[in-house]
């Protein structure tokens, strides 16, 4: 379809450009996981104890703070990021321990826009490749795209860690590109991935989510029948 154009230049087309709503500290829940407002005095002890000491400092390698070696310095850090907006972080907590079992935020918030990325993801090893893991995310599209209305829904991560892309696009998201020396972590170099998913591909992403989520793609040990991919539209790579 032709572009629409004022006088002799193309414009892109009309949209709603009513602003989506800012986030606020509710809870989403799944049949495994709750997204829950982080709670400092309810979620530290589990969230310290699942990403400190050994290999666990490794899940800290690709954010902006961590790892933390003692828990003064991990309460600290969960007080301030309580008390934030933007960056405006959930735990993640397991329907079936009732304990936290990892971390995610809504950020970069741009309201009139309509655009908001997911971020700060981080999950403990027994959150790791689990159907808990893969709801949270769906939980929180979903809010994102239907409760709040936003257009554009972005996952951002170091061009280096490959775990992380490959999420990405797992989950649905396209890849759009690198932005190379997009800053600086923890004084090194860090080249950012982009990813996005638009509100008209949230439907075909939606139903993806929730045949994979369905009890009859699990057997009896939880273990998937179907990869998500069987079931996901093609996000590009």
């Amino acid at each position: 379809m032709e572009a629409d154009r004022i006088a002799d230049y193309p414009v892109g087309e009309l949209v709603n450009a009513g602003p989506a709503k800012r986030p606020s500290r509710i809870t989403l829940t799944g049949r495994h996981v709750t997204i829950a407002p982080l709670d400092p005095a309810a979620h530290a002890e589990a969230l310290f104890e699942g990403s400190s000491g050994g290999k666990k400092d490794n899940l800290w390698a690709y954010l902006f703070a961590g790892p933390f070696r003692d828990r003064d310095s991990f309460d600290s850090y969960l007080a301030d990021k309580a008390s934030c907006e933007d960056p405006l972080l959930f735990t993640i907590v397991d329907n079936r321990t009732r304990r936290a079992a990892g971390m995610a935020a809504y950020m970069r918030i741009e309201t009139a826009h309509r655009v908001i990325e997911i971020g700060n993801i981080l999950y403990t090893p027994r959150l790791q490749r689990s159907a808990g893991a893969t709801e949270a995310m769906y939980l929180m599209a979903r809010h994102a795209f239907e409760d709040l209305g936003y257009r554009r829904y972005e996952w951002k991560c170091n061009a280096l860690n490959a775990p992380s892309r490959r999420a990405a696009v797992r989950l649905g998201f396209t890849f759009e590109g690198v932005f190379r020396q997009h800053f600086i972590v923890k004084g090194r170099n860090r080249d950012t991935a982009w990813y996005s998913m638009l509100d008209h591909e949230w439907p075909a992403r939606k139903r993806a989510f929730e045949e994979w989520l369905k009890p009859a793609n699990f057997d009896p040990d939880g273990k998937q029948q179907r990869p998500l991919s069987d079931f996901m539209p093609d996000a590009g790579s």
